[in-house]
């Protein structure tokens, strides 16, 4: 009785490993909060005491299961993200960031390389090192900035937005790597098949997951309990994790992409609520199995390695971050702000570094060496964010006047917001219209041919019933690719000059073959020659018979696909903006809550410029728009006011709103509001006052900023005299703006 009673009770090595993780990783985060440390660091070293290589301390015995765990870890990490950063946020990302990180990812690229070859290292050692060395850590520069109060200063949204380039990027350096290490060699036209298949599946998930899974949320959300939609956003991330799987994709490209799409519902932001204790639970696991892979003897034996990739990760992921967001066009201060906050390496390191050991392509050293790296970065990192500023000012009096001005006179350049021309318009949506159609009906008749053609076998009137229902089923998407008008203003405004009507005829031929080439796809999948005849007349016969009907289906699948894909944004109460932003102001918005104090009042009682020096440029009132409201217009309950200001003004105004229980809201952007910038140079305002000039009645817009003689005015008074030479920057409609810019100028 005794011996059964004992092994009862016997508990399984995977209860006593986690116990064991859990109770290490909690009392790491206590020391580590108490210290002010990020907690990733804290977790390192409670996998280090937990592991076998620290004999003074209870030890994990099974680490298969610990693999396991960090594996989901992983996954839930990389979901978590996705919901941080959609497709559209991307997209919104613009050039400063992707230039920001581009030049950083490539610079890192090429210099861990030749880290790796000058050490020594073998060559697939030094491409996954550089690798590495090239991604900075998403969640410890989030939990930085949340920690030192950053997250809305101008830099920082710079870093926010490279962030999500960084994380697309490393996702497919991730792909490539797995394709590198099976084919050991990188072959041109293997690396152009990866990326044509990554874009390729990236598009049909994003397409097929915002037209089903938000009007999934919507239909059964009266249903869904918070418990069934944490298992419903589970479930669907791990469908995606098996679908990325099957493909030959990386499962954390599957999670990402779920959460990406998850990211563009309704739901996203209670999603990401009730995940976040299982992010955190498994990602702690994650970074726990991590730091049992530190080996002291290990590290001591390539002390000088850590060292020098430590003092590359510092100094050249700051320096090139630096380089690319003066690139990018942003100033001085705010470029070495930036540099210094992507000095560190984290997550995606350790999960490449996790590929290269579970393929056998790397050698045993270099994991403990990037875990090594990977935790004297982080413990640096706050450090440097917070000596951003000095740095900055140590720059601007070591660097020689003339390049302080001309770096100055480009971010003011760069950083003006002109109006794309027609040619950039046209080409950006002709390009996407093909790219996403052609998809869609690429992945219909390849799925028709894996999943449905199979049942007909070799009877050939059932091959031509499939083959007839996949036609139906691309129907509409043919058309769309064809027929359908995309840019019709930029086209109209490019037909009325000679040079370019070729152009744009050669584009709707292209257009038109293109559909003929994806109609021979689907017969080439499914017919003889002569099958192929009497399906190519079918197919001409149904785009002749019924133009309109097929109009209208698509028609109603793209209303559809853009009601789910703008839900979100819908509804989203809480907004911000801080994509207009010449020198250090930019544009925040604050929704006025219901309870405030401040309701009811108009803007020259509150007179928030004599007291903050901020702007407001608009007020947004359910479904419109107010401009530039003047002294008398009054404040109401869910008003969005849209604040333009410098990083300390926002944050004085932001305090004074905190005592009126007012919320900021997050960043949108918003089309129909632009800024721009131009030179005075005849004597239309030369001399006048602001006020008298009329720029503002004219615009629907403000000035915001004058530059004279090398000396800034950021929100200049009303009564200043403008005198030629002034460089203006006007906020107001986009359309007003150029209007005005061009009748000036003529």
């Amino acid at each position: 009785m005794l011996a059964l009673a004992s092994s009862t009770f016997h508990l399984d090595p995977l209860i006593y490993d986690l116990g064991l993780i859990l109770c290490s990783a909690g009392v790491a985060a206590l020391i580590f909060k108490r210290l002010k440390q990020p907690l990733v660091l804290g977790y390192l070293i409670a996998g280090f005491l937990a592991g076998s290589k620290f004999d003074y301390f209870p030890t994990v015995t099974d680490i298969k299961s610990v693999k396991v765990w960090a594996e989901i870890g992983i996954i839930f990490l990389l979901f978590s993200l996705g919901l941080e950063f959609s497709f559209k946020k991307l997209l919104k990302v613009g050039g400063t960031a992707s230039v920001t990180a581009g030049t950083q990812i490539g610079g890192m690229l090429v210099l861990g390389y030749l880290c790796g070859t000058a050490l020594g290292w073998k060559t697939m050692d030094s491409i996954f090192l550089a690798a590495m060395l090239a991604v900075s850590s998403t969640t410890i520069i989030l939990k930085t900035f949340e920690e030192l109060g950053v997250k809305t200063r101008r830099f920082a949204v710079n870093v926010l937005g490279s962030l999500i380039v960084q994380d697309i990027l490393a996702i497919i350096i991730l792909v490539l790597l797995s394709t590198i290490a099976v084919t050991q060699s990188i072959s041109g036209i293997a690396l152009v098949t990866v990326i044509v298949k990554l874009v390729f599946f990236l598009t049909l998930w994003f397409i097929t997951g915002i037209f089903f899974i938000p009007s999934l949320l919507r239909y059964a959300g009266k249903l869904i309990t918070e418990e069934m939609l944490l298992i419903i956003a589970i479930a669907l991330c791990l469908v995606m994790v098996i679908l990325a799987a099957n493909v030959g994709f990386s499962p954390a490209l599957g999670a990402f992409v779920m959460g990406s799409i998850i990211a563009e519902t309704t739901k996203a932001e209670q999603i990401e609520h009730l995940l976040k204790p299982v992010k955190d639970l498994f990602g702690a696991v994650f970074f726990v199995s991590v730091g049992m892979l530190i080996d002291p003897v290990t590290l001591q034996h390539y002390a000088i390695p850590v060292l020098i990739l430590t003092l590359v990760t510092i100094f050249g992921q700051s320096i090139l971050a630096t380089a690319g967001s003066l690139l990018s066009g942003m100033p001085l201060k705010q470029s070495v702000q930036s540099g210094v906050s992507f000095s560190q390496i984290g997550e995606f390191s350790f999960i490449i570094a996790t590929l290269g050991a579970s393929l056998g392509v790397t050698s045993e050293f270099l994991y403990p060496i990037i875990v090594a790296v990977s935790a004297v970065t982080t413990f640096t990192t706050p450090y440097l964010i917070k000596s951003g500023d000095r740095v900055a000012l140590f720059a601007e009096r070591i660097l020689p006047r003339k390049w302080i001005k001309n770096i100055e006179r480009y971010s003011a350049n760069a950083q003006s917001i002109r109006a794309q021309n027609d040619w950039h318009i046209l080409l950006r949506k002709y390009f996407l219209h093909i790219a996403l159609h052609a998809s869609i009906i690429v992945a219909i008749v390849l799925l028709s041919e894996k999943f449905i053609l199979p049942f007909a076998k070799d009877n050939s009137s059932l091959r031509f019933v499939v083959a007839l229902g996949t036609l139906f089923a691309i129907a509409p998407f043919i058309y769309a690719l064809g027929w359908h008008k995309t840019s019709e203003i930029q086209v109209q405004n490019l037909l009325n000059n000679k040079r370019y009507r070729g152009p744009i005829v050669m584009m709707v031929l292209f257009r038109f073959m293109l559909c003929v080439l994806l109609v021979g796809f689907l017969i080439d999948h499914f017919f003889s020659t002569l099958f192929a005849i009497i399906l190519l007349g079918v197919f001409i016969s149904l785009y002749l018979l019924f133009p309109r009907k097929l109009k209208s289906q698509y028609a109603k699948i793209e209303r559809h696909f853009i009601h789910n894909l703008n839900e979100r944004e819908i509804y989203m109460r809480n907004r911000s903006r801080s994509d207009l932003t010449p020198w250090d102001g930019h544009m925040t918005s604050f929704e006025i809550d219901p309870a405030s104090d401040i309701s009811g009042k108009t803007l020259e009682i509150l007179k928030l410029r004599e007291l903050f020096g901020v702007n407001i440029a608009y007020i947004k009132r359910a479904d419109f728009v107010i401009p530039t409201p003047d002294k008398n217009e009054k404040l109401f309950p869910a008003d969005e006011i849209f604040i333009i200001g410098t990083d300390e003004q926002i944050q004085r105004f932001s305090k004074f709103l905190e005592d009126h229980e007012v919320h900021p809201a997050s960043t949108i952007a918003d089309p129909d509001i632009s800024l721009n910038q131009f030179v005075l140079k005849n004597e239309t305002f030369i001399g006048k006052s602001i006020r008298d000039s009329k720029i503002r009645e004219e615009t629907s817009g403000i000035i915001v900023g004058i530059e004279r003689r090398g000396n800034r005015t950021f929100n200049p008074e009303s009564d200043m005299i403008l005198e030629k030479n002034d460089i203006l920057w006007i906020v107001g409609n986009r359309r007003k703006l150029i209007d005005m810019i061009e009748s000036y100028r003529e």
